[in-house]
């Protein structure tokens, strides 16, 4: 047992409740902010290597051992999402500073953040259901603040869109919990394992898992994503930014957890069920991208395609495609932050998100042309940046269980990234320059530092591939393994 194990989740959960307290300091609110997040990232850091050098920790709250008691768990899977979420945390809030304005800093920004990463961290912790759930809505209800902090028309209207979808999948979640709870009789996460292995996954189970399945899929926003790009879009930059950066993640996180240790005994029903979901998806994402002109609405695009290709590393489900699929989640929670946050650098330099109204921006603003320049070569999988090596992997692990319609999909999809993301970069910053320095509606004064911040860490990623593959290849054999995750939480069964 590892009280250090809970950490990641009570750090930002006390400087949340400070900071309430404290609310018209805006200095105090900054600097601690930044620091709880750095303290996290650091734990983070630490506890990943004892899970590295001494296998996976656990602690049991209260000494109560599982399954009756609260069990937080921390594999590798969670310890990667954990580490990955305050770097992308720490880019959003330093971009924040310079541009979220002093009266949303006032109106609790600053706490409803630390109390969202609470969620988030607490929802890759936790080993039982119902906390997973609780976690969920520490997240949702504070996003649901956060997406409506400033009290703007759109923000409005889109935010009751938002809570309406998140509240009907919270229904939902609490239904398939019930049923599950009334079939197996537990809510272990590493309980509900062995029961459903004992009792095998048929008829009424498969029903719960298609049920899970569509929960997930909502808050991922895998197939049913119809919400997704008018609410990402509303908020300021740095809100879209930890959104695009996380909140989808935690669903696709909760769909590898739930696939991988619970329901894994019929992958012909739910597997491929979650293959013709992803590739679904990847097509009309993929031509969302391609069809707009707005900057915000093709970044969201992107953020769908970015799950269907992540999930059919899942749907697939060999050692090669889960690990690729690991790879690309970490890449692409780091690259969507920071594609979100360079393009409402631009949009505030120019005042507006139509490309066609845009021209000629890297005379003025180079740094900022070639670090959007990077990004776009690694969302698109280009060698030897971040996202190549996940791609690489999905896509060789669709070949081998000769899954060649999701091979031809991945591939697609590589194609209408790369093309959506050059489309803003040459309408952008190729041709003649519109906007001379002095009429710019912006600055991009301290906005670039938490760019250069996660565009450092993407470049890493790729050519840093070898000194961070043995954690994810112990990450993904956790997964294809249940029995790891089983024997470290329930050590007297």
């Amino acid at each position: 047992m590892n009280n250090l194990v809970i950490l990641p989740l009570l750090i930002p959960l006390l400087a949340g409740i400070i900071l309430v307290i404290f609310r018209q300091n805006i200095l105090l609110q900054r600097w601690l902010s930044m620091v709880a997040i750095l303290s996290t990232g650091g734990v983070a850091s630490y506890l990943l290597q004892m899970v590295s050098d001494y296998g996976i920790q656990t602690l049991a709250i209260g000494g109560w051992e599982a399954p009756f008691g609260i069990i937080f768990v921390l594999d590798m899977f969670a310890g990667l999402l954990i580490l990955t979420t305050s770097i992308v945390s720490l880019g959003c809030i330093l971009y924040a500073f310079n541009s979220i304005g002093s009266e949303r800093e006032q109106f609790y920004f600053y706490p409803f953040m630390l109390f969202l990463i609470t969620g988030v961290n607490g929802s890759f912790l936790t080993g039982d259901i119902f906390n997973l759930f609780v976690c969920f809505e520490v997240m949702l209800i504070s996003s649901y603040v956060l997406i409506s902090l400033g009290g703007t028309k759109v923000q409005l209207r889109q935010s009751i869109k938002y809570i309406v979808i998140n509240i009907m999948s919270s229904t939902m979640f609490l239904l398939g919990i019930a049923y599950l709870y009334a079939i197996t009789g537990t809510l272990n996460l590493a309980h509900l394992s062995v029961r459903i292995a004992e009792v095998g996954q048929e008829g009424m189970l498969t029903t719960v898992a298609i049920l899970f399945l569509t929960v997930f899929s909502l808050k991922a926003a895998l197939f049913l994503y119809f919400w997704l790009p008018g609410s990402y879009g509303a908020p300021p930059t740095a809100i879209g930014a930890i959104f695009g950066a996380l909140l989808t993640k935690v669903g696709v996180y909760a769909l590898f957890r739930m696939f991988t240790l619970i329901f894994y005994h019929q992958p012909e029903i739910t597997h491929m069920l979650l293959g013709m979901m992803a590739a679904i998806t990847m097509i009309l994402g993929g031509l969302g991208a391609i069809c707009h002109w707005d900057i915000r609405k093709i970044i969201a695009y992107n953020v769908i395609i970015a799950v269907g290709f992540i999930v059919s590393g899942l749907a697939v489900f060999t050692a090669t495609a889960v690990t690729g699929g690991i790879y690309y989640l970490i890449h692409d929670m780091i690259g969507k932050a920071l594609l979100f946050l360079l393009g409402g650098t631009i949009i505030g330099i120019t005042g507006t998100g139509k490309l066609k109204e845009m021209s000629g921006l890297i005379r003025n603003h180079p740094l900022l042309g070639w670090m959007f320049f990077i990004t776009v070569l690694a969302l698109a999988g280009i060698p030897p940046l971040s996202g190549f090596i996940g791609k690489v992997l999905v896509i060789k692990g669709t070949m081998e269980m000769e899954f060649y319609w999701l091979t031809v999909v991945g591939l697609l999809s590589s194609l209408m990234v790369l093309y959506s993301v050059m489309k803003i970069f040459i309408n952008v910053f190729w041709g003649e320059t519109y906007l001379s320095k002095d009429k710019e509606k912006g600055t991009t004064y301290g906005l670039l530092f938490p760019c250069v911040l996660l565009t450092t860490v993407s470049i890493a990623l790729g050519l840093g591939v070898e000194g961070i593959t043995c954690y994810i290849e112990q990450a993904a054999n956790g997964l294809m393994n249940p029995d790891i995750y089983i024997k470290a939480v329930l050590k007297s069964i």
